[in-house]
């Protein structure tokens, strides 16, 4: 009876451990796997941050300044930056306009030149595709400056091209006209940054199901259609990273103009250079610099912008 009477406690449930700082790391180091990867990335990805930011904040400072002779008191002004904007100015202006147009048509030949290589190691190459993709790309890892001199080896008065020519028969003397100009920096270039276009679109098209383009062609799509339609769409993510890529890095790109380019192939790093160098205008090179990386990067915000909205508007029809 008094044990009818008395009341029950409740059960006490064991109280959870507190999983501490350890423990949760523990638990999400094996969990998530991604997160593996960018921890083990962690200390390269702070160490180029930090290099970067040193050398960016050095660049910004040293365009402001106002006289770096020795002895000299740091004085800081505007002045590099409103001398862009005069009529002595012009020149920079010009030379910006020409590398990016320069590396704009760098960018369409790669592309252009690429993607059939790409395509023809996606899909028509059945067996040791990694060996080939090895054997394509192998000669563009040689050293940057062995493939310049090249080159100009091969475009010069006396060079390759030249001596071939004249051993057909479809000229009597050497010409000069294949060096020393704009084609030969574009020609050069195109060659000397294929593999970083050829890489990216490939992956692209080693990820197409070729299950769609099976059923295409079951529906009466001829080969062109299928391309258009299926293909080259689902392949424009490794195309459009090649583009930036090669985009960005040519814009800059002193040491091929300098070697092929002659007058008319010179490009606004070429002038940078010389600021640093020659001259001795350190805060000059240094606005330059900056104007240069600005304008790039509104170039690739605005692009990327446009691949954006024109993503939306395609999933809103």
């Amino acid at each position: 009876m008094n044990n009818a009477n008395e009341t029950q406690s409740p059960a006490v449930k064991p109280r959870a451990k507190p999983m501490n700082l350890k423990r949760w790391l523990w638990r999400l180091w094996h969990i998530n796997e991604s997160l593996r990867g960018y921890v083990l990335l962690l200390p390269v990805l702070l160490f180029m941050f930090f290099m970067l930011m040193v050398a960016l904040v050095t660049l910004v400072v040293q365009s402001f300044w106002a006289d770096t002779s020795p002895g000299a008191a740091v004085q800081y002004t505007l002045a590099n930056y409103s001398l862009l904007l005069t009529p002595q100015g012009e020149i920079y202006r010009a030379l910006l306009l020409r590398s990016l147009w320069m590396s704009l048509l760098i960018t369409v030949s790669v592309i252009l030149f690429c993607y059939p290589v790409a395509y023809l190691l996606a899909f028509h190459i059945r067996r040791r595709k990694i060996f080939w993709l090895v054997v394509i790309t192998l000669p563009f890892w040689a050293s940057y400056l062995l493939r310049v001199f090249s080159w100009k080896v091969i475009l010069q008065h006396d060079g390759v091209l030249n001596s071939m020519l004249m051993a057909l028969g479809f000229i009597d003397q050497p010409l000069d006209i294949f060096l020393h100009n704009r084609s030969a920096v574009i020609v050069t270039l195109t060659h000397a940054w294929a593999a970083f276009a050829i890489l990216p679109i490939y992956v692209s098209l080693e990820k197409i199901d070729r299950s769609m383009l099976e059923a295409a062609s079951d529906l009466g799509d001829g080969f062109m259609r299928r391309f258009w339609r299926i293909t080259l769409p689902l392949s424009m993510p490794g195309v459009l990273g090649a583009v930036l890529l090669l985009f960005i890095r040519n814009v800059g790109d002193y040491v091929t103009p300098a070697l092929v380019g002659g007058v008319s192939g010179t490009m606004l790093g070429n002038i940078i250079v010389s600021l640093f160098t020659e001259m001795g205008n350190e805060p000059l090179a240094a606005a330059v610099s900056i104007a240069m990386m600005v304008s790039i990067t509104l170039i690739v915000c605005v692009f990327v912008l446009l691949i954006g909205g024109r993503k939306r508007l395609e999933g809103v029809t």
